[in-house]
């Protein structure tokens, strides 16, 4: 530990300009590293099955597509189609 003391009070610019150094990669690292919590997926098509024996097409797309929809809406951004079909 002491070496380095003695070394920095005999060449001062050295340590001057690695500081400077360390300064500026810090700062451009800081700059160019992503801050992004979510990273952007593009992901093309989504599908979502929804099986229900016993109920008729259109009760399902009536209480269930319907409302899954009207959720999607609500809480994804940027959807271009939806596309919903009951059997």
């Amino acid at each position: 530990m002491n070496q380095i003391v003695i070394i920095a009070l005999r060449k001062p610019y050295t340590f001057v300009v690695l500081s400077i150094l360390i300064v500026i990669f810090g700062v451009r690292a800081i700059r160019h590293t992503p801050t992004d919590v979510f990273p952007t997926i593009k992901i093309p098509v989504i599908s979502v099955v929804w099986a229900y024996a016993g109920m008729l097409a259109l009760d399902v797309s009536g209480r269930i597509t319907f409302y899954f929809e009207r959720f999607l809406t609500s809480t994804v951004e940027g959807i271009a189609d939806i596309v919903s079909q009951a059997y």
